[in-house]
């Protein structure tokens, strides 16, 4: 199989369904022409329900699959994740609603499906990555569980009937991610064996139900990458889709003393308004990490301190090709880790570089134009891909 590399347009600011096609035009041909002038370019589409909901009712998937063929933009995979609007001033929590309790969730699931089928080029498969299930806080109780499996069921018995009826293979992609129910791949492997291999057949859970590895998120979880992936391996399970991403390290431990107020100062700059940034703090090697929901409280908790030590990990996906900023650091090894381990993935062939915050990162890291930083990051990442 051929692999495909894109980038997330969840970047793009725009939730109804003229913003998103007037988005692709400026920046993901723009992006095209400074990284694949001549060729396709990969993307990741995003479009919110009311986008896809539009797109259906309008009847205009087949106009939309015709423009991005024209243009030379393949969407291989879908980001479900965001069901509305992703870039209002404050999204924090609301990015996890609908759960997949939620039949809302379903439904634009399944309006993404066959979105996807109509747009995706004769032979392809298709992913589309997906939240995972519901925010861990408070923690969802046995019914809550078996809605959610129950709703996954009928996205599984959906796939199996494309399969059948037109041969296209697409696979719905649980992104594990902190804070969520599930946040790491044991959640993952936990929640198959105990709510979904009990009631549908192994080969359609297993072929139609997938992972969605960012690596972003596992590194904030002080997941080893290639840990992670054998995890899922070894529970039968694929993974779908690599979104390709980086954290913000804060690495008390290799800074000087007398620099780690400036360290932590720079680091509150990344707490800004509109997203959540899990942080888990790790005082030593050995030391279980502790979870703060979202940075500014991780900040607080070493407000007075004359010592603060460990190491530190933040949700904010930042440029996947910096590897140190100032006193920070990102996970960026992390990603070479992953992409190593992939090699042993036959199946495993999308990844989508997922810089979703260019818009909210502070103004030092920011590119004069948003084309330029995602072209930066896909030159970077197919580099990573050459012999």
């Amino acid at each position: 199989m051929i692999r495909q590399v894109g980038y997330c347009t969840n970047v793009h600011a725009g939730a109804d369904l003229d913003s998103t096609r007037a988005n692709l035009a400026e920046h993901a041909l723009a992006v095209k022409e400074l990284v694949s002038p001549d060729t396709p370019i990969g993307v990741g589409l995003w479009l919110s329900a009311s986008a896809a909901r539009k797109l259906l009712a309008t009847n205009g998937v087949a106009d939309f699959a015709s423009w991005l063929a024209e243009v030379g933009l393949v969407p291989f995979t879908l980001n479900g994740f965001p069901y509305g609007d992703f870039h209002k001033d404050v999204v924090k929590y609301d990015v996890y609603r609908p759960t997949w309790c939620d039949p809302q969730r379903l439904q634009y699931t399944l309006d993404l499906i066959e979105i996807l089928d109509a747009l995706l080029p004769e032979g392809m498969e298709g992913s589309i990555s997906t939240l995972p299930l519901i925010w861990g806080n408070p923690s969802p109780n046995a019914a809550q569980l078996a809605a959610c499996a129950e709703n996954l069921t009928k996205v599984c018995e959906r796939l199996s009937r494309l399969e059948a009826e037109r041969g296209r293979l697409i696979y719905v992609c649980l992104e594990p991610e902190p804070g969520c129910v599930l946040q790491r791949s044991d959640d993952v492997v936990r929640f198959f064996k105990e709510h979904l291999l009990p009631h549908v057949e192994r080969q359609d859970v297993c072929r139609y139900l997938r992972v969605c590895h960012d690596i972003c998120h596992a590194a904030v979880m002080f997941e080893e990458q290639d840990e992670a992936l054998r995890r899922y391996r070894s529970a039968g399970i694929a993974v779908g889709k690599v979104q390709v991403s980086s954290a913000v390290v804060l690495p008390l431990d290799r800074i000087p003393r007398d620099e780690r107020p400036a360290a932590i100062e720079q680091l509150r700059g990344f707490a800004e308004d509109r997203y959540l940034h899990q942080t888990m703090v790790r005082q030593s090697p050995n030391a279980p990490p502790v979870f703060f929901e979202d940075l500014p409280k991780a900040v607080e908790s070493v407000e007075g301190s004359t010592a603060p030590a460990g190491e530190w990990r933040v949700h904010f996906h930042v440029p996947i090709y910096l590897e140190r900023f100032g006193l920070l650091e990102t996970t960026m090894p992390q990603i070479l880790q992953c992409l190593q381990a992939a090699k042993d993935f036959s199946g495993l062939v999308h990844f989508e570089a997922e810089t979703y915050a260019w818009g909210v990162l502070p103004k030092r890291l920011q590119q004069p134009k948003l084309a330029d930083g995602i072209a930066a990051e896909l030159k970077w990442l197919r580099d990573q891909f050459s012999p």
